[in-house]
């Protein structure tokens, strides 16, 4: 449950690692079932696509749905993370990027961190977030482009577009990087896109500056993220808090589950 050396160090030298095939076909097959029931479930969690009613976003299942309460402390996800980060974290922000077949749109480029700290007053970067891939991650269905390396020189930019499209869950849009930013940082760190099979897990650094294309493809991408926050790293805001299924207000350390949530299902709450 624990990562070598080797990885770790990759981790923080890269901005990001690749777990692939971590969760089995079956494990795979329950989450995506949870999905769909919660993407049914009306209310301000569920975003939709530009102009139509496809679905881009789904907030907080771990609330609502027993199989990602379960995940999320699920040993192979939340050690590695401890490792990474510290004993005590708690999950500050879970989302099921949907990413349809035949139109998904695309996530522009953006550095998580710079929205956390504007919209939340987060003191640092005490994060890890994690990617979990519903489906196949291939070069065809818009798989999320990391620059490698991006994360050591911290933010690229500050503040936010004036023409904000949502005060509630700060699209990309909202903190993009300009072309010049974007076509410097290509051109010192490169771009890379991590793929590979439903089940597979990449870990990511908050200051990693990624985006991802539009899925024109006939095949879906859905991408569970997960963000881990050091318990010691709460939250401050400045006015009226986000709403609870934006940011988690459950700040209590999270203990790994003594196998995976998978077998433990019966005896996991939210």
């Amino acid at each position: 449950m624990r990562l070598s050396q080797q990885q770790a160090d990759q981790y923080h030298e890269q901005g990001f690692l690749l777990l692939e095939s971590l969760l089995d076909p079956q494990e795979v097959e329950t989450l995506r079932a949870a999905f769909e029931r919660d993407a049914k479930v009306p209310g301000p969690q569920v975003v939709t696509e530009d102009g139509g009613t496809a679905v881009r976003a789904v907030y907080a299942s771990h609330q609502r749905e027993p199989e990602y309460a379960g995940l999320i402390r699920d040993p192979r996800i939340l050690e590695p993370v401890r490792q990474l980060l510290t004993d005590d974290v708690y999950i500050y922000q879970f989302k099921i990027n949907a990413k349809p077949a035949f139109g998904g749109e695309k996530w522009a480029w953006h550095q998580d961190f710079l929205a956390w700290r504007l919209a939340d007053n987060l003191p640092a970067a005490r994060q890890v977030n994690i990617g979990v891939f519903l489906d196949d991650v291939t070069e065809f269905n818009g798989p999320v482009i990391f620059l490698p390396g991006s994360h050591r020189a911290g933010l690229v930019h500050e503040g936010r577009s004036a023409a904000a499209k949502s005060a509630q869950h700060l699209d990309p849009d909202d903190i993009s990087l300009s072309p010049q930013q974007l076509a410097e940082h290509v051109d010192r760190h490169g771009m890379t896109s991590p793929k590979g099979p439903a089940g597979s897990v990449v870990l990511f650094s908050p200051e990693i500056v990624h985006g991802s294309s539009p899925n024109m493809s006939p095949f879906a991408r859905r991408l569970l993220i997960a963000t881990y926050n050091d318990t010691a790293n709460l939250p401050r805001p400045t006015g009226e808090p986000r709403p609870a299924h934006v940011v988690c207000r459950d700040t209590e350390p999270l203990r790994p589950l003594a196998a995976p949530f998978s077998r433990t299902l019966s005896g996991v709450t939210a």
